[in-house]
């Protein structure tokens, strides 16, 4: 059974569109394209495990996280949705179309393959413990702290995010479950859960400036998604916050033609 995650649900007739965020992101990151979709969509955004205003706890596998978006399903009475997964969330939507295809009449999987990852976080965990440590009480003082091991900018704006005040000192504290996703970031950068192919229309949105869609890796993405569409937008790994009209164009292109199709 799983967790009772946090979600942003719109309401609202016709097929919902679920939204799943990456690694130390969050639904709220959404909000300014939930807003577009929700005017011809039921939109829910999830808060996955560790993660925005969900609650934490150990495991981080595919299969666990799975389970938690399946029961956010049940408990809104959504029997099939289109699914929408960026990063880390993009392997939960692949677990998913894997373990429940019943449950998706569409897949949009935003720069993620279903591959194992390199240690691509190690700076980003060690800014983060670094202000934890620090106690700080503004977000110019976080900022700095984290310049120290993140020079980009917008990463270091997207990772304050998670920032909030603590009770009752004030201090600025993160709202992830940092303990919990070290402590399994095997689990997340390796493969999404389940076995064979999911034959429903899909998606595959990636930037041409990152490394997590590359050419060699669409076999693999097509192994799971055989009949999957690939729109390359010009952005690095944060495509829909880059390029966000070409993120939206490309989405309701796409669910435009499945619902003429009446998947």
């Amino acid at each position: 059974m799983g967790l009772e995650l946090h979600s942003i649900d719109s309401g609202g007739d016709g097929t919902p569109l679920v939204v799943i965020h990456g690694l130390l992101g969050s639904a709220d990151n959404w909000r300014s394209l939930l807003k577009q979709w929700q005017r011809r969509y039921r939109t829910v955004a999830i808060d996955l495990r560790n993660h925005g205003r969900s609650p934490h706890a150990a495991g981080m596998s595919y299969a666990a996280m799975t389970e938690d978006v399946l029961a956010v399903l049940d408990k809104a009475n959504i029997e099939r949705c289109h699914l929408l997964g960026h990063s880390m969330g993009g392997k939960v939507a692949m677990s998913i179309a894997r373990l429940a295809p019943e449950r998706l009449a569409s897949l949009i999987v935003a720069d993620i393959a279903p591959v194992t990852y390199g240690h691509y976080h190690n700076n980003i965990f060690e800014a983060l413990r670094r202000v934890e440590r620090a106690r700080p009480d503004s977000r110019q003082q976080v900022d700095e702290l984290m310049a120290e091991t993140i020079d980009d900018k917008d990463a270091r704006l997207f990772l304050a995010t998670n920032l909030m005040r603590s009770e009752p000192d004030g201090v600025l504290v993160w709202r992830v479950g940092l303990d919990e996703i070290e402590a399994d970031y095997e689990e997340i950068r390796g493969e999404p859960a389940g076995e064979g192919s999911f034959d429903k229309p899909s998606l595959i949105l990636r930037g041409s400036r990152s490394s997590y869609v590359t050419d060699d890796m669409l076999p693999k993405l097509r192994q799971i998604l055989p009949q999957a569409q690939v729109v390359t937008l010009e952005a690095s790994h944060w495509l829909h916050v880059e390029q966000p009209k070409a993120f939206l164009d490309a989405v309701d292109a796409f669910l435009d033609e499945v619902e003429r199709q009446g998947a």
